[in-house]
């Protein structure tokens, strides 16, 4: 112990005399004197030689060709660790053996710069693609990772247990659990492709996130020339049940559940909402799904609170609780636009990404009451062949305020709406209950 904490001391001055050996602070705010773009990007090319690296890490500030860094929200944690003495800052990944488990693409959408525009669709293929740009001393790093595991879900074992699943040795185990193939993937916003989908002036949506950021990326507004920005928010997790090699075929059906992170219900299981019990049915039709032959998928994206945060969310929460008449669905919507000014701002223009990325074009069971969400698949040419509400006896007892202002607003329900009028009688759980 003495001779690791001796070790780690000198390692830690090692590093911090090395940080202040580095000269002089470079700011990022115009092109470096002498750098040169010996990596350009073009977005939407037919090969990953010919669109090129994305270079985002730090190592070599001449090679960079991008705006931000790798890891998204994790990289100040990352810069923590160079600050407290833990990492080296030229520490280059050693990628052996972290190739994908599965070939995903390329596909046809792949080569539209339109259609993917907020993570890079080669992320996953760096060692092979760019190996020449590897042995050259490029730091060239993974945005998308591609991994296999086991789901241990109690709703699964819940399912067994009333026969509404039956496990088949490949699929769903006889102890509930599950396989599956998940994917991890960071963002990479083209902004040029952001600015089109949003329908907005690209110069415009660069200042925009510069001033609304505090600042933090002066590129944004000085460097018209980097296109691509790596920004310090969370990612997307997809979960196939199933055989990934036929997720991209329209005659294999496919059901899905596209889940925007609720850390309070999927986690913890707060009753408030109905998430985890909307994400574990997709899970099991999923499930189902890929037992009858045909694929499943869940993808979930980190937007908590509707991209607003969950600060925010709990704000929100109180102010629904302690409004006159209680917490009710009339007045649902209205209490998270008086806090954070905006209903939601999770953004569904950009969602359909991930389908154009797996190749998938049609949709047979989508478990989604989302308007916002079946709009955006549907207007990216995405085909959507039935859609499925959360069964009733899934909703949390204090979720009916949440469920039924949704449904007001034009979510999809088989069932009839309530009238508007009647909405102030859904009313739920006192703050202090």
């Amino acid at each position: 112990m003495v001779n690791f904490t001796l070790g780690y001391k000198n390692n830690r001055v090692r590093l911090g005399e090395k940080m202040a050996s580095s000269g002089h602070i470079v700011l990022t705010s115009h092109s470096r004197p002498g750098s040169n773009h010996l990596s350009p990007i073009h977005w939407g090319a037919e090969d990953a030689r010919t669109r090129g690296p994305i270079i985002g890490s730090v190592s070599n500030q001449s090679h960079r060709n991008v705006i931000g860094t790798h890891s998204g929200s994790y990289s100040v944690y990352r810069a923590i660790s160079v600050a407290a003495g833990r990492l080296d800052p030229a520490h280059v990944p050693d990628l052996t053996n972290t190739s994908p488990v599965t070939n995903v693409g390329p596909h046809n959408q792949w080569f539209d710069p339109k259609k993917i525009v907020s993570f890079d669709p080669w992320g996953h293929l760096v060692v092979n693609e760019f190996k020449d740009h590897l042995k050259e001393g490029f730091d060239i790093r993974p945005t998308i990772a591609i991994t296999q595991a086991r789901l241990k879900l109690m709703e699964m074992q819940e399912a067994i247990a009333q026969r509404r699943l039956q496990p088949d040795g490949q699929v769903l185990l006889e102890n509930g659990d599950v396989n599956v193939t998940k994917i991890a993937i960071d963002p990479v916003w083209h902004i040029p492709g952001l600015a089109d989908r949003f329908e907005v002036d690209e110069h415009t949506f660069r200042r925009a996130i510069f001033e609304q950021m505090g600042g933090m990326y002066p590129e944004l507004v000085t460097r018209s020339d980097l296109e691509v920005f790596l920004p310090p928010i969370g990612g997307i997790t997809a979960y196939i049940f199933g055989n990934p090699d036929t997720l991209s075929d329209p005659d294999v059906r496919l059901a899905c559940r596209v889940h925007d992170e609720c850390n309070g219900s999927d986690v913890f299981g707060s009753d408030i909402c109905t998430c985890r019990p909307y994400l574990t049915h997709g899970i099991e039709i999923s499930v189902e799904m890929a037992q009858r032959g045909g694929n499943g998928l869940v993808v979930y994206n980190r937007k908590e609170g509707r991209a607003l945060g969950e600060v925010t969310k709990f704000l929100v929460y109180n102010a629904r609780k302690r409004q006159k008449g209680g917490d009710s669905a009339a007045k649902y919507f209205e209490r998270t636009e008086c806090v954070a000014g905006v209903q939601d701002a999770r953004f569904q223009e950009l969602m359909p990404d991930i389908f154009h990325w797996l190749g998938v074009t049609r949709i047979d069971r989508f478990a989604s009451m989302s308007d916002m969400k079946h709009d955006s698949l549907v207007n990216q040419g995405i085909e959507i062949i039935e859609r499925l509400d959360i069964p009733d006896e899934l909703v949390p007892e204090d979720a009916h305020v949440e469920m039924e202002a949704k449904i007001a607003s034009g979510y999809y329900t088989s069932k009839s709406p309530k009238a508007i009028e009647d909405l102030d009688s859904v009313v739920g759980r006192k703050i202090e209950e």
